[in-house]
């Protein structure tokens, strides 16, 4: 008997095998009678991805446009929203628009006075490339 498995219903540690489904074995609790497997493990996605990805929401990035930018699903994204209980601003009077630089192509841009004119910029890495993120006010 393998101590670690316990019952996801009553949490028992006191269990038998019954049987093989899709090649994992199955569990009875000797304590409820609940029929289960093993706990599957996901992939685990490093907290870097994780805290970018919030950064990126709190800065009204879309959870479709983190997807295309860091490569993972817009559901986790939202997933992790929601267990971190994390709200951004509801009234934005700006839009935020991002692109995806190399160094030498970021330093250039930044030379260039009237690129960093007007509007909010931040920058953080991304691998190993850099998101520029600036916010421009709605023209009324």
């Amino acid at each position: 008997m393998d101590s670690t498995i316990v019952c996801p219903k009553c949490g028992s540690e006191s269990h038998v095998k019954s049987g093989v489904v899709n090649n994992r074995q199955r569990y009875k609790c000797k304590q409820c009678g609940y029929h289960y497997t093993v706990q599957k493990l996901g992939k685990k996605i490093d907290d870097y991805y994780v805290t970018k990805a919030i950064q990126l929401y709190v800065e009204g990035v879309s959870y479709r446009e983190i997807e295309r930018i860091l490569g993972i699903s817009h559901v986790s994204i939202m997933n992790w929203i929601k267990a971190y209980k994390i709200k951004r601003p509801e009234k934005l009077h700006y839009r935020p628009t991002y692109k995806i630089l190399t160094h030498s192509e970021l330093t250039k841009h930044i030379s260039e006075r009237d690129n960093l004119h007007g509007a909010g910029l931040m920058i953080t890495e991304l691998g190993d490339k850099f998101m520029m993120i600036k916010w421009e006010r709605f023209r009324e």
